[in-house]
């Protein structure tokens, strides 16, 4: 941990660290005053204070012992560093009554209320979803005002500062992108509503797409899966082997990224079932391609993840960034497609692959309508696991072509039972 006298120029002139990582600087002009910089760059101030706790393990367990800990001060250039020291030293004078007053009203203030009150304590499954929206799409935004939305009182926030948001992101990431950080917006916004005397500047008609181009058809073609599959092995990252998995298994993105290694027993992948979750695809036994790929992911002590941080003790969740690279190794006139467009190409694999529909449809952990969705319990492990070796094989004839020669005869056997 470096402790230097911080300067303007040196504060600027600040490297972020290495992808994954963050690097605090203590202030010695300052004592207690840190510069926290992560990979993405950002330069945040913080307090460094001690709280009053009981051990709970060690040799000191059950002594009173004092915890470092941080308080965020504000985020730089918009907090130079003497503001900085001024705003450390003020709260570190009565660290507890400045928490205490810690509420004042601006938008990234709200913002993490409500996460901490309502997308965490309802165990929203969006929770990483929404935050990395607030940190890349909504503080960082500007005003009609020119002010930063994580710095803007909360009520200020007019609607044309929503409609000036919502512009920017669909001209640059496209509508529904737009729509999806809307829908945060006007949750957060009714959420503070009823708290508080509060008026929603968001009315109806403001999204940018209607529900008819919301249901996407995209699957990909088998010249664009073996585009795809080569430039995930030229990626060479944990991103690379998670979107070969998605079109291996076609489950959602989260179940994939989330994969713990006590999931996975004898080659079964067994799924666990989240809150307010409706259904999954319960049980999967894999095929050994994908067993490969999952074996090849580093085992990082104290991560239970396959598919790691590479700091810390969660999962991977660079998904934006890792899909932008991903998209510079495929072939430019590929038209634009998301990771979910794999979960519908694996579902169109199978059926070209003649497994049966509701199979196929158990694989994907849809729910079963009607009379048989509610009486037939049965598991179909077999089936599905015979439903996937034939979507790997098939996989395989497109990303390795037999010659012209060859007569396919990868659908002799009939339909998957």
């Amino acid at each position: 941990m470096p402790s230097k006298r911080l300067t303007e120029l040196g504060v600027e002139k600040l490297k972020p660290p290495a992808a994954g990582k963050q690097i605090d600087y203590f202030d010695a002009g300052m004592p207690g005053l840190v510069l926290r910089v992560n990979y993405g760059g950002a330069k945040i101030w913080r307090a460094l204070y001690y709280v009053p706790t009981v051990a709970k393990t060690g040799k000191r367990a059950g002594q009173h012992i004092s915890m470092p800990t941080t308080h965020k001060l504000g985020r730089y250039p918009h907090l130079k560093l003497q503001a900085a020291r001024e705003a450390a030293r003020n709260f570190l004078a009565d660290p507890q009554k400045a928490l205490a007053q810690a509420d004042d009203g601006r938008f990234q203030g709200v913002a993490e209320d409500f996460m901490k009150r309502h997308v965490e304590a309802n165990k929203l499954r969006t929770q990483a979803d929404i935050k990395r929206i607030l940190t890349k799409y909504i503080y960082p935004a500007k005003t009609t005002q020119g002010q930063a939305w994580q710095d803007c009182p909360f009520r200020e926030i007019k609607r044309a500062d929503v409609t000036k948001l919502l512009d920017h992101i669909e001209d640059d990431r496209g509508p529904r992108q737009a729509d999806i950080v809307l829908a945060i917006v006007r949750k957060m916004m009714n959420w503070y509503a009823s708290r508080n005397d509060y008026v929603v500047p968001v009315v109806r008609g403001m999204q940018r797409s209607n529900g008819v181009d919301r249901k996407r058809k995209r699957i990909l073609d088998d010249n664009e899966i073996q585009a795809l599959w080569t430039a995930c092995g030229e990626l060479g990252t944990t991103f690379g082997a998670i979107v070969k998995l998605l079109l291996l298994s076609g489950q959602r993105r989260e179940k994939v990224a989330t994969m713990k290694w006590d999931e996975l027993v004898d080659g079964e992948w067994r799924i666990p079932s989240e809150a307010r979750e409706k259904t999954n695809a319960g049980k999967l036994k894999l095929p050994q391609v994908a067993l490969d790929l999952i074996k090849a992911q580093p085992l990082i002590a104290d991560n239970p993840y396959v598919f790691a941080v590479a700091v810390g003790s969660g999962a991977f969740n660079s998904f934006s960034q890792r899909k932008e690279e991903l998209d510079k190794k495929l072939p430019e006139k590929m038209p634009p497609w998301v990771l979910h467009d794999l979960r519908r190409t694996a579902r169109s694999l199978m059926s070209r692959a003649g497994v049966r529909p509701d199979i196929a449809e158990r694989v994907l952990g849809h729910a079963i309508p009607g009379v048989e969705g509610v009486y037939d319990r049965h598991g179909y492990g077999d089936e599905k696991a015979e439903a996937l070796k034939r979507l790997a094989a098939l996989l395989d004839t497109i990303i390795n072509p037999p010659p012209d020669n060859v007569v396919r005869l990868s659908h002799a056997a009939g339909p998957a039972s």
